[in-house]
């Protein structure tokens, strides 16, 4: 299936640059394609174009993704939609499966994922088609040779077999008379066991059954069964429970009374899907209440501290004044007390700033960025901690590095915070190497902090950047600062690689796309 000429395509997305990019893959592809930036817009355009297709974005304002769906499923029933998802929107991508969503795709879109679920999407809309027109062919009744019979015969026996949906005919008696390859992959029994020897019933549990001949008795003014599109559960021939979305409909037949057709979708994939993001969300509580235990224990530690020193010092103020008299030799203590409780006073003060910064999401102002001029200004700002520490700084910096795209003081941030890092894990002193390099194949700058240090441990290395974990000890930091880079790396569309060999060295690489 790869003549695109005559395949409409309706693209709806807010993003302009993405319907942009999306459309010229899809022209190129041989697709014509009209595009819209909210659901309205976009269902006026399936009522004007009327498109064999529509990709749309689930989250927009306005109407969404998914009721963009539910109004194309029930308006044109017979346009194929694919909804396209953020990653780790899994519950999303469930949801519009169960509405008879032809497939989904996660952004940002790849034009190989984007070409498969085309594929997908137009083979179920030709399935679709030709099975609508070949009833539509029954029910006029045409009465032909018995070449053009058998013929007719083997393409709906082509095309029912080939269906990826279980597809279980009945007579009148509501005895199996069609029961395709996919019916027999997921009842898991064979065809000969069921043909024209089973009944529908019993596929169903009693009370499932009931509710079908309820369903099935539904009929509108003309007469016609009314088409059902509803979940149960099937019974295999080895007792095993399958949950799907079973489509029943009146098949008519000249001369004879009305049987029934079901369509069958087997939902364990969904259901499977379903426990996976229930299992997501119960880690992802379970590290959030992780991470607020180490934030709540390291915060108590580094607060607790400087208040009981301060606490100590009020005290030995309030016995001396409780004497009655302060000497000058104990004024001299007072003014000494005091300077401490400033200092233990700002020290707490400088834990909660921190925390407000990791807390608080500050704007990112971008802009080119000198590597260069950076480097050299986070080495001016640290060559006094680090000649206080004895520890020799060498320099690598490449010769007409291209300019990044990034916040400056953001970026001087992450590099005088792994430099500060590096000199506390070098307490004896030690040499710490500071390049700069511009990786042509990867079009990136790499920015590169590495010293001759104690080591990150194994067990720790996995950990280093989740927020408040650290292995300083107490009064030397919450754990936020590899947490906070790797957050300000995430917003410049970068990365970090670490490599440490404990008890010898560590090195910290930024890469940094060129523009």
């Amino acid at each position: 299936m790869t003549d695109k000429n005559g395949w409409r395509i309706v693209l709806i997305d807010d993003e302009e640059g993405i319907r942009r990019v999306t459309r010229i893959t899809l022209e190129d592809a041989g697709y014509t394609v009209f595009t819209a930036d909210n659901g309205k817009n976009g269902l006026a355009l399936c009522e004007e174009v009327s498109p064999q297709i529509v990709i749309t974005d689930v989250r927009m304002p306005g109407m969404d993704g998914i009721a963009v769906l539910e109004t194309v499923k029930k308006n044109f029933p017979d346009i194929e939609v694919i909804v396209a998802t953020a990653f780790g929107e899994m519950d999303l991508a469930i949801r519009a499966l169960q509405l008879d969503a032809s497939d989904f795709i996660t952004k940002p879109l790849h034009s190989e994922a984007l070409a498969v679920a085309l594929e997908r999407a137009r083979a179920r809309f030709e399935d679709r088609k030709q099975l609508k027109d070949y009833t539509t062919f029954l029910e006029k009744g045409w009465n032909d040779t018995t070449r053009e019979l058998m013929a007719a015969f083997t393409f709906q026996n082509s095309l029912i077999e080939s269906s990826l949906d279980g597809i279980i005919g009945c007579d009148p008696d509501d005895v199996v008379v069609t029961f395709n390859q996919s019916a027999q992959d997921m009842l898991g029994c064979n065809k000969s066991e069921v043909l024209h020897n089973m009944h529908l019933g019993q596929f169903l549990l009693p009370e499932e059954e009931a509710r079908l001949k309820l369903l099935l008795q539904d009929k509108d003014r003309s007469g016609r069964r009314r088409q059902s599109l509803f979940e149960t559960t099937l019974c295999g021939l080895k007792g095993q429970r399958i949950p799907v979305q079973m489509s029943v409909a009146q098949v008519n037949i000249p001369d004879q009374e009305p049987g029934t057709v079901c369509f069958v979708r087997d939902l364990r994939e969904i259901r499977r899907l379903e426990r996976e993001v229930e299992d997501q969300a119960r880690i992802l509580h379970q590290d959030k209440m992780m991470s607020l235990g180490r934030l709540a224990a390291s915060v108590v530690h580094e607060i607790n501290n400087p208040l009981a020193g301060i606490l100590n010092y009020c005290r030995l103020m309030l016995r001396i004044l409780g004497r009655g008299t302060v000497s000058t030799d104990q004024m001299e203590k007072f003014t000494r007390y005091l300077d401490l409780v400033e200092k233990e006073t700002s020290r707490c003060s400088q834990i909660v700033s921190n925390l407000l910064t990791f807390s608080r999401k500050s704007e990112t102002a971008f802009g080119p960025v000198a590597v260069a001029d950076l480097m050299q200004r986070c080495i001016l700002l640290c060559q006094h901690k680090l000649e206080l520490n004895n520890i020799r700084l060498e320099q690598r910096i490449g010769d007409r590095l291209p300019d990044i795209n990034g916040d400056f003081n953001q970026l001087q941030q992450c590099i005088i915070n792994l430099v500060f890092n590096s000199a506390d894990a070098m307490p004896q002193g030690g040499t710490l190497t500071l390049t700069a390099s511009y990786v042509e194949s990867r079009h990136a700058v790499h920015l590169t902090v590495s010293d001759t240090g104690t080591g990150i441990s194994e067990k720790d290395l996995p950990h280093i950047f989740e927020p408040f974990y650290t292995t300083k000890d107490e009064g030397y930091g919450v754990g936020l600062g590899l947490s906070t880079l790797y957050g300000i790396l995430q917003d410049h569309q970068g990365s970090v690689q670490v490599e440490s060999e404990p008890g010898k060295e560590t090195s910290f690489t930024l890469s940094l796309p060129v523009p």
